[in-house]
């Protein structure tokens, strides 16, 4: 559609699940947290891996464009097509005033079996961790919710690697 001239390819959309949904409009402080677990994710992961910024994704049935995505290198792989589930290890949402919205795009990244899916929840100051995606049910279990004074730990290719304080997240 954005190479028929029916979107812009700065339009703020997404297709979910094969409906096409306006994103949340963004504000400093999910900008300023999405540059800040950028900062603290890319320090943590291995060369022949990367983190792209709100950038597309493509599943089965649904392109979204998550705040970040751990995707496998180099960048030069995906000039032809986005990455796919095979290619990724973990995408975060960065909610603010998206928070229902990005509890439902589990049901997205379960379907697909990302293997990982991270809610950084600015009101509470919490990072919800959803995993063991259950394709079929397009579901993940219970998240698991890392507070002030924990870690959220990172894993990469059943890697896991330095985890992340919450307080380094919502420091300031």
């Amino acid at each position: 559609m954005i190479e028929a001239g029916v979107f812009q390819e700065d339009d703020p959309i997404e297709l979910l699940e094969g409906w096409i949904v306006q994103k949340m409009v963004k504000n400093p402080r999910h900008d300023a947290t999405v540059d800040r677990v950028n900062e603290l994710i890319a320090a943590r992961v291995p060369a022949d891996w990367r983190v792209r910024v709100q950038s597309a994704i493509t599943t089965a049935d649904s392109e979204p464009g998550p705040d970040l995505a751990i995707v496998r290198g180099p960048a030069s792989r995906y000039l032809q097509h986005h990455p796919q589930p095979a290619d990724i290890a973990l995408v975060v949402e960065v909610a603010d005033t998206s928070l229902a919205s990005d509890r439902e795009k589990a049901r997205v990244y379960a379907k697909a079996a990302i293997a990982q899916y991270w809610i950084v929840n600015i009101r509470e100051r919490v990072v919800e961790v959803f995993q063991s995606p259950r394709p079929a049910d397009a579901a993940y279990g219970p998240p698991t919710v890392y507070r002030a004074g924990a870690e959220v730990p990172i894993v990469i290719a059943e890697s896991q690697r330095e985890g992340i304080k919450v307080d380094e997240i919502f420091e300031g």
